[in-house]
C-alpha cells in the first residue's frame, strides 16, 4: 500500500492500493476499472488531535471510523480483480472526527462536535480559522488525490465505476437496526438500484437509500467525483457487526463482488 504526498501531519493525503495492471503506455484496450473509496476507513489520530482524545472508547468506536469498512474494501478489491477488473482503493488515513471526507466544507457535520452519544472534545466551538485549516490539510489533499487518479483513468479512456464503502452500527440512539445492507444513490440511481435488485444471494436484509439517503448529505464523494462525469456509482452500507471478523468481511465481499459485476455488466 502506497501513500500520496500531502500536507497531512504524517505526509499522507490518502492511502492507495491497486489490483491489476494499468500502464500508461500499455495495450490500446484499457481494462475495465472500479474505484473503491473508503472515506471513513481509519480511527487514527495525530497531534494535535491525539492529545485531546482521552476517551479510549470514543477512539475505537463507530464514531471515529466505520468498523470493518476497510477490511471489506480490501477483500472486495481482491475479489473484483479476480473477476477481471482493474481496481483502485483510495482510503482515508485519519479519523473522520478530524474531518469527515464525505462532507462538503460548508457542512456542519464536517467537523462534528457530537456523534450520536459521544461528545468530541477537540471539535467544541471550533473557530472558522481552525475549520479552514482542516479543510486545507485534510479535505482538499484527499479529494485532489482522488481527482488525479480519476483524471488518469479518464484520459486513458477507462472511465471507472465509483463505489464508496461504509459500515453502520447495529444500534442507533438505542434503537436496534434490522437492516443489514443498504445501497444509496444520488442523481444517477441506476447502478444502486440494480445492486439492490441483484442482492438476493447475499441473504441480507437489504434496502435502497437506507439507513441514509442523499437527503442526509451522505453522497458528497459521489457528487464530487462520479456525477459530473456521468460515471456509474453507488454507496454501500453494511451493518458493522457483520464485518467484525476477517471471515465475515471475506464472505460479504465475495458475494458483493459478484453482484457488483453483474449489476455493472447489465448496463453495458
Amino acid at each position: 500500500m502506497t501513500s500520496a504526498s500531502s500536507i497531512y501531519p504524517s505526509g499522507a493525503a490518502a492511502q492507495l492500493k491497486t489490483w491489476g495492471d494499468f500502464a500508461v503506455n500499455g495495450p490500446d484496450q484499457p481494462p475495465r476499472s472500479i474505484f473503491l473509496i473508503c472515506e471513513h476507513a481509519s480511527c487514527r489520530f495525530e497531534e494535535p488531535w491525539e492529545q485531546q482524545l482521552a476517551d479510549s472508547e470514543l477512539h475505537s468506536s463507530h464514531a471515529a471510523s466505520d468498523p470493518g469498512a476497510l477490511g471489506l474494501s480490501l477483500e472486495l478489491g481482491s475479489r473484483l480483480n479476480t473477476l477481471g477488473w482493474y481496481v483502485e482503493l483510495i482510503h482515508a488515513p485519519l479519523s473522520r472526527l478530524v474531518y469527515d471526507l464525505n462532507r462538503s466544507p460548508d457542512s456542519p457535520d464536517a467537523c462534528r462536535a457530537q456523534s450520536e452519544l459521544y461528545s468530541i472534545p477537540f471539535n467544541q466551538q471550533l473557530s472558522s480559522a481552525e475549520v479552514v485549516r482542516r479543510v486545507e490539510q485534510v479535505y482538499v489533499p484527499f479529494h485532489n488525490f482522488v481527482q488525479r487518479r480519476l483524471a488518469r483513468n479518464l484520459a486513458m479512456g477507462a472511465p471507472p465505476v465509483i463505489i464508496t464503502v461504509h459500515s453502520f452500527s447495529p444500534v442507533w440512539y438505542g434503537e436496534p437496526r434490522s437492516l443489514e445492507f443498504g445501497v444509496i444513490h444520488d442523481a444517477l440511481p441506476e447502478l444502486a438500484s440494480r445492486i439492490v435488485e441483484n442482492s438476493t444471494p447475499l441473504g441480507l436484509v437489504t434496502a435502497l437509500n437506507e439507513p441514509y439517503s442523499a437527503a442526509d448529505s451522505v453522497t458528497h464523494t459521489l457528487k464530487l467525483h462520479a456525477i459530473p462525469y456521468g460515471l456509474e456509482n453507488a454507496m454501500l452500507e453494511v451493518r458493522n457487526d457483520l464485518l467484525a471478523t476477517a471471515e465475515g468481511q471475506k464472505r460479504i465481499a465475495s458475494g458483493l463482488a459478484d453482484i457488483i459485476v453483474k449489476s455493472v455488466t447489465n448496463a453495458i
